[in-house]
């Protein structure tokens, strides 16, 4: 069999054209590049899939997976069993987020196990507090959550669950405070408060007592980086606390550091009551996802007397001890390094670069980002805002464009180009980047 014949189906990618087309097939990796197995080398624009924060090849992860290794491979942590590394990484993260009053953490193996834990573990919390009818959940249209069946009916895109409906019931989405693209208001304040007022009016009209959670991202990713208005976090906390229902912050690309603070949430000072990490929580070295509960929570499970406080929930390789060992070295150099604050340097001189392809070409619609996570909307005409049509390939033909110019980007919705590059990129690899791009809006004209 040639290798191009590859056994295995490429997730988010039609079937068919994976006959006719070998994939790019990266072989190894150092720093802020990738390689291709003829050697090219490439920028990685989006930091594997927005998770490789601290850069490929660090070798005091590599070394602590060793270490590792060497002393315990695996055991479970289920069911009053331990290992020193889930001890100490589930220390080390209460202790990183003493601010939101975070008290336990439930491990699994990424994102999708991390958001479907905090779903599960939201609705345990009401029955163990006697709210039986607490069940449902809010989320945000153009959201991603994940790719399991509670996760994926939360997300608000229905083309990442149209194949597999129908999907978990009980879930219900509201509008996102998307600046550039609303039916409401071009002003931002306005915007927030609109939103959250929708959120409110959905609580009210699912029945507050029905309501388990309200589930966001701090800034939508797969959605196309929707970076909200100041107000729209603070006044959604606001309207929880109202209903006494639980805001649940999906961090799994926003967590540690990736918007210019160490967590997104934290950015507009609101404390949520559950927290979703995975990519950046071990920078994609092994597999990780966490979920982490504040004292409430703990409390109101701890504190029930019958059956609804057992934790029934949990995965095999939760807490893995190579995973938590990765995680430790990771973190340290997420702390060390200051990379939040780097990602927020660089990610300012990223927007400040970026910005003036807005003027510069006509179907850049709008540029905008926060921290190391930035997007270039795409459009067909300027004034009615109308995006370029997916069924063009422009986007895709830009983001060829800029690989054969050495970076490596993603598209979204055929008509957004993401950005994500690792959180220890400084201004001369920026500056590459902005070129590449550059070189390919010169090179790709719209149709």
């Amino acid at each position: 069999m040639a290798i191009e014949e590859s056994c295995f189906w490429h997730p988010r990618q039609h079937a068919n054209p994976m006959m006719n087309k070998p994939p790019v097939r990266i072989s190894r990796a150092e720093g802020c590049y990738v390689f291709d197995d003829h050697n090219q080398r490439y920028l990685d624009g989006v930091s594997g899939l927005f998770n490789i924060n601290i850069g490929h090849g660090r070798s005091e992860v590599k070394e602590a997976i060793v270490n590792q290794l060497n002393e315990l491979v695996y055991y479970p942590i289920l069911a009053g069993f331990s290992h020193p590394r889930s001890e100490e990484l589930s220390a080390l993260l209460i202790n990183m987020l003493a601010p939101e009053d975070m008290s336990k953490v439930v491990f699994g193996s990424g994102g999708s196990d991390a958001v479907e834990t905090a779903l599960m573990i939201s609705r345990q919390y009401w029955k163990a507090q006697g709210s039986l009818d607490r069940t449902k959940f809010i989320s945000l249209k153009r959201s991603y959550h994940g790719s399991n069946f509670g996760s994926g009916a939360i997300s608000g895109n229905t083309s990442y669950r149209r194949n597999y409906e129908p999907v978990l019931p009980g879930c219900f989405h509201v509008e996102t405070p998307y600046l550039y693209r609303n039916s409401f208001t071009d002003d931002p304040d306005e915007l927030g408060r609109t939103c959250a007022d929708l959120l409110e009016r959905e609580i009210l009209f699912q029945g507050p007592d029905t309501v388990a959670a309200f589930i966001a991202e701090p800034i939508q990713t797969t959605g196309g980086v929707i970076v909200p208005s100041e107000n729209y976090w603070p006044l959604v906390r606001k309207v929880c606390d109202k209903y006494d229902v639980l805001l649940i912050a999906d961090e799994v690309v926003t967590g540690f550091g990736r918007t210019g603070s160490m967590f997104g949430s934290r950015g507009w000072k609101v404390a949520p009551d559950i927290m979703c990490f995975a990519k950046g929580i071990s920078s994609g070295y092994v597999p990780l996802g966490a979920a982490v509960f504040n004292r409430r929570i703990e409390e109101g499970l701890s504190k029930n007397t019958n059956s609804f406080g057992a934790i029934m929930h949990g995965y095999t390789y939760a807490g893995h001890p190579l995973a938590c060992a990765a995680a430790l070295a990771n973190l340290n150099i997420v702390i060390k390094e200051d990379l939040a604050e780097n990602s927020a340097v660089q990610g300012k001189y990223l927007l400040e670069k970026l910005k003036p392809f807005e003027e510069r070409f006509s179907a850049v619609g709008e540029v905008r980002g926060k921290g190391l996570l930035a997007c270039i909307e795409l459009v067909k005409d300027k004034k009615s805002r109308e995006a370029v049509s997916p069924a063009g390939g422009y986007a895709t033909a830009l983001s060829e464009a800029a690989k054969d110019e050495g970076l490596l980007l993603r598209t979204i919705d055929g008509n957004k180009l993401l950005l994500a590059p690792p959180l220890v990129i400084q201004r001369e690899e920026i500056d590459i980047l902005v070129s590449a791009l550059d070189t390919a809006f010169e090179k790709v004209k719209p149709s």
